[in-house]
Protein backbone atom coordinates (compact mmCIF):
# COMPACT_ATOMS: atom_id res chain seq x y z
CA UNK A 1 0.00 0.00 0.00
CA UNK A 2 2.88 2.25 0.70
CA UNK A 3 4.41 1.85 -2.35
CA UNK A 4 1.25 2.46 -4.34
CA UNK A 5 0.43 5.59 -2.51
CA UNK A 6 4.43 6.57 -2.98
CA UNK A 7 3.59 5.86 -7.27
CA UNK A 8 0.29 7.62 -7.39
CA UNK A 9 2.23 11.10 -5.29
CA UNK A 10 4.88 10.61 -7.97
CA UNK A 11 2.89 10.03 -10.77
CA UNK A 12 0.82 13.01 -10.24
CA UNK A 13 3.79 15.14 -10.08
CA UNK A 14 5.19 13.73 -13.32
CA UNK A 15 1.57 14.78 -15.33
CA UNK A 16 1.62 18.23 -13.34
CA UNK A 17 4.87 19.02 -14.99
CA UNK A 18 4.20 17.29 -18.09
CA UNK A 19 1.39 19.65 -18.33
CA UNK A 20 3.15 22.68 -17.88
CA UNK A 21 5.35 22.18 -19.90
CA UNK A 22 3.46 21.39 -22.90
CA UNK A 23 1.48 24.31 -21.71
CA UNK A 24 4.74 26.64 -21.82
CA UNK A 25 5.82 24.77 -25.17
CA UNK A 26 2.16 25.80 -27.14
CA UNK A 27 3.58 29.24 -27.64
CA UNK A 28 4.98 29.98 -30.62
CA UNK A 29 7.33 33.16 -29.66
CA UNK A 30 10.79 33.04 -29.35
CA UNK A 31 14.06 35.10 -29.29
CA UNK A 32 17.62 34.38 -30.24
CA UNK A 33 20.14 36.81 -29.41
CA UNK A 34 23.07 37.44 -30.19
CA UNK A 35 26.25 38.77 -27.57
CA UNK A 36 29.59 40.43 -28.65
CA UNK A 37 32.45 41.55 -26.66
CA UNK A 38 31.53 44.20 -23.93
CA UNK A 39 31.36 47.67 -25.27
CA UNK A 40 31.65 46.95 -28.65
CA UNK A 41 28.53 47.54 -30.88
CA UNK A 42 27.62 44.89 -33.33
CA UNK A 43 26.54 45.04 -37.02
CA UNK A 44 23.32 44.29 -37.38
CA UNK A 45 23.38 44.83 -41.32
CA UNK A 46 23.98 40.29 -41.35
CA UNK A 47 21.36 39.22 -38.75
CA UNK A 48 18.53 41.65 -40.91
CA UNK A 49 20.13 39.36 -43.67
CA UNK A 50 19.27 35.92 -41.55
CA UNK A 51 15.46 37.71 -40.41
CA UNK A 52 14.70 38.22 -44.20
CA UNK A 53 15.50 35.22 -45.32
CA UNK A 54 13.70 33.70 -42.89
CA UNK A 55 10.61 35.64 -44.11
CA UNK A 56 10.84 38.24 -41.14
CA UNK A 57 10.31 42.14 -41.63
CA UNK A 58 13.60 44.45 -40.35
CA UNK A 59 11.55 45.05 -37.06
CA UNK A 60 12.22 41.98 -36.18
CA UNK A 61 15.11 43.02 -35.02
CA UNK A 62 16.38 45.01 -32.29
CA UNK A 63 19.79 45.82 -30.50
CA UNK A 64 20.82 47.19 -27.21
CA UNK A 65 24.74 47.83 -26.64
CA UNK A 66 26.48 44.59 -27.44
CA UNK A 67 23.33 42.84 -28.24
CA UNK A 68 21.51 41.89 -31.08
CA UNK A 69 18.41 39.97 -31.23
CA UNK A 70 15.46 38.49 -33.39
CA UNK A 71 11.75 38.34 -32.08
CA UNK A 72 9.07 36.25 -33.66
CA UNK A 73 6.53 33.82 -34.07
CA UNK A 74 6.80 30.06 -35.38
CA UNK A 75 10.73 30.66 -35.21
CA UNK A 76 12.90 28.03 -36.59
CA UNK A 77 15.63 28.59 -33.91
CA UNK A 78 18.12 25.83 -35.20
CA UNK A 79 18.49 27.51 -38.67
CA UNK A 80 18.64 30.87 -37.02
CA UNK A 81 21.15 30.43 -34.28
CA UNK A 82 23.26 28.20 -36.79
CA UNK A 83 23.24 30.95 -39.65
CA UNK A 84 24.16 33.63 -36.72
CA UNK A 85 26.78 31.22 -34.98
CA UNK A 86 28.17 31.48 -38.93
CA UNK A 87 28.43 35.36 -39.57
CA UNK A 88 29.48 36.08 -36.01
CA UNK A 89 32.03 33.37 -35.15
CA UNK A 90 33.44 35.49 -31.93
CA UNK A 91 30.00 35.39 -30.60
CA UNK A 92 27.78 33.87 -28.12
CA UNK A 93 24.20 33.14 -29.80
CA UNK A 94 21.72 31.68 -27.27
CA UNK A 95 17.88 31.06 -27.80
CA UNK A 96 14.66 31.50 -26.11
CA UNK A 97 11.64 30.15 -26.27
CA UNK A 98 9.03 28.61 -24.56
CA UNK A 99 8.71 31.42 -21.67
CA UNK A 100 7.93 30.12 -18.54
CA UNK A 101 5.13 33.25 -17.61
CA UNK A 102 2.54 34.32 -20.52
CA UNK A 103 0.23 36.70 -19.94
CA UNK A 104 -2.54 36.55 -23.21
CA UNK A 105 -5.24 39.47 -23.39
CA UNK A 106 -7.62 36.88 -24.75
CA UNK A 107 -7.49 34.65 -22.14
CA UNK A 108 -7.23 37.08 -19.41
CA UNK A 109 -9.35 39.98 -19.96
CA UNK A 110 -12.36 38.27 -21.63
CA UNK A 111 -11.86 38.93 -25.04
CA UNK A 112 -12.18 42.73 -24.69
CA UNK A 113 -10.01 45.35 -26.25
CA UNK A 114 -8.01 43.48 -28.58
CA UNK A 115 -5.80 44.80 -31.25
CA UNK A 116 -5.11 43.29 -34.72
CA UNK A 117 -1.76 45.00 -34.84
CA UNK A 118 0.76 45.15 -31.84
CA UNK A 119 4.65 46.59 -31.38
CA UNK A 120 6.27 44.95 -29.18
CA UNK A 121 8.90 46.05 -26.43
CA UNK A 122 11.35 43.92 -25.46
CA UNK A 123 13.71 44.15 -22.38
CA UNK A 124 16.41 41.99 -20.63
CA UNK A 125 17.88 41.72 -17.45
CA UNK A 126 19.72 39.20 -15.18
CA UNK A 127 18.16 37.10 -12.02
CA UNK A 128 20.60 37.46 -9.41
CA UNK A 129 23.34 34.55 -8.34
CA UNK A 130 21.73 32.61 -6.23
CA UNK A 131 19.50 29.68 -7.10
CA UNK A 132 17.45 29.79 -4.33
CA UNK A 133 16.40 33.65 -5.09
CA UNK A 134 15.77 32.29 -9.15
CA UNK A 135 13.72 29.83 -8.43
CA UNK A 136 11.24 31.70 -5.64
CA UNK A 137 11.07 34.63 -9.01
CA UNK A 138 10.10 31.28 -10.69
CA UNK A 139 7.92 30.10 -8.34
CA UNK A 140 6.36 33.20 -7.88
CA UNK A 141 5.27 34.31 -12.08
CA UNK A 142 4.06 30.34 -12.22
CA UNK A 143 1.35 31.39 -9.05
CA UNK A 144 0.66 35.00 -10.13
CA UNK A 145 -2.61 34.46 -11.74
CA UNK A 146 -3.98 33.20 -9.18
CA UNK A 147 -2.33 34.50 -5.83
CA UNK A 148 -1.63 37.53 -7.34
CA UNK A 149 -4.29 38.60 -9.70
CA UNK A 150 -3.88 41.59 -9.36
CA UNK A 151 -1.28 42.24 -11.33
CA UNK A 152 -2.89 40.85 -14.80
CA UNK A 153 -6.03 43.25 -14.11
CA UNK A 154 -3.66 45.98 -14.34
CA UNK A 155 -2.12 44.18 -17.45
CA UNK A 156 -5.96 44.21 -18.87
CA UNK A 157 -6.30 47.78 -17.92
CA UNK A 158 -3.33 49.03 -19.57
CA UNK A 159 -4.35 47.80 -22.99
CA UNK A 160 -1.36 44.77 -23.24
CA UNK A 161 -1.79 42.51 -25.48
CA UNK A 162 0.54 39.90 -24.42
CA UNK A 163 3.55 39.98 -21.90
CA UNK A 164 6.30 37.20 -22.18
CA UNK A 165 9.04 36.55 -19.94
CA UNK A 166 11.85 34.08 -21.04
CA UNK A 167 14.41 32.83 -19.15
CA UNK A 168 17.97 31.54 -20.37
CA UNK A 169 20.33 30.97 -17.32
CA UNK A 170 20.27 34.03 -15.49
CA UNK A 171 19.15 36.13 -18.20
CA UNK A 172 16.01 37.33 -18.52
CA UNK A 173 13.55 38.58 -21.70
CA UNK A 174 10.40 40.54 -21.16
CA UNK A 175 8.64 41.25 -24.06
CA UNK A 176 5.43 43.53 -23.74
CA UNK A 177 2.87 43.74 -26.89
CA UNK A 178 0.67 46.82 -27.16
CA UNK A 179 -1.83 48.36 -29.21
CA UNK A 180 0.56 49.41 -32.96
CA UNK A 181 1.08 53.06 -32.41
CA UNK A 182 0.31 53.69 -28.87
CA UNK A 183 3.31 54.14 -26.36
CA UNK A 184 4.37 52.20 -23.18
CA UNK A 185 5.01 55.37 -21.54
CA UNK A 186 1.27 56.54 -21.62
CA UNK A 187 -0.33 52.88 -20.82
CA UNK A 188 2.03 51.77 -18.21
CA UNK A 189 0.49 54.12 -15.41
CA UNK A 190 -2.60 52.08 -15.98
CA UNK A 191 -1.62 49.04 -14.32
CA UNK A 192 -0.78 50.35 -10.93
CA UNK A 193 -4.29 53.31 -11.14
CA UNK A 194 -6.53 52.06 -8.36
CA UNK A 195 -4.51 48.76 -7.78
CA UNK A 196 -1.78 49.18 -5.40
CA UNK A 197 -0.98 45.55 -4.88
CA UNK A 198 0.97 46.24 -8.62
CA UNK A 199 3.27 48.27 -6.55
CA UNK A 200 3.72 45.94 -4.17
CA UNK A 201 4.57 42.82 -6.42
CA UNK A 202 7.02 45.15 -8.44
CA UNK A 203 8.89 46.10 -4.88
CA UNK A 204 8.54 42.26 -4.43
CA UNK A 205 10.29 41.61 -7.56
CA UNK A 206 13.50 43.76 -7.57
CA UNK A 207 15.18 41.44 -5.04
CA UNK A 208 15.34 39.13 -7.64
CA UNK A 209 16.84 40.98 -10.70
CA UNK A 210 19.92 42.86 -11.46
CA UNK A 211 21.14 44.63 -14.52
CA UNK A 212 22.81 42.98 -16.99
CA UNK A 213 26.96 43.59 -17.73
CA UNK A 214 26.78 46.74 -19.12
CA UNK A 215 23.89 48.68 -17.60
CA UNK A 216 24.61 51.86 -15.04
CA UNK A 217 24.81 51.66 -11.44
CA UNK A 218 21.20 51.05 -10.31
CA UNK A 219 19.98 50.46 -13.74
CA UNK A 220 18.16 47.05 -13.81
CA UNK A 221 15.83 46.41 -16.91
CA UNK A 222 17.02 47.86 -20.24
CA UNK A 223 15.47 48.45 -23.75
CA UNK A 224 15.87 47.03 -27.02
CA UNK A 225 15.32 49.47 -29.84
CA UNK A 226 14.67 48.16 -32.95
CA UNK A 227 16.97 48.54 -35.93
CA UNK A 228 16.41 51.05 -39.19
CA UNK A 229 16.31 49.55 -42.22
CA UNK A 230 15.09 51.82 -45.35
CA UNK A 231 14.70 49.19 -47.67
CA UNK A 232 12.17 47.47 -45.46
CA UNK A 233 9.04 48.69 -44.18
CA UNK A 234 8.44 48.51 -40.47
CA UNK A 235 5.21 45.61 -40.11
CA UNK A 236 4.09 44.52 -37.37
CA UNK A 237 4.74 40.73 -35.87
Amino acid sequence: MKILKAYIVWLTAVLLLLASDVKAASNPYAIIEVTGSQGKQLNYAALLNIARKQGLPASAVYRWDNHLIVYGKHLNTASIQNSARAVYPSCQVTVYSSPFYDFNREQRCGGSGLAKQWDNIILTANLVNDERLQQEYIDYHITQFKNWPEVAKGFCNAGFQQLLVFRNGRRLMLVISIPKGKKLDDLNPKTIENNPRVNDWNRLMKKYQEGVPGTRKGEIWVFFKQVTDNSDTKRSL
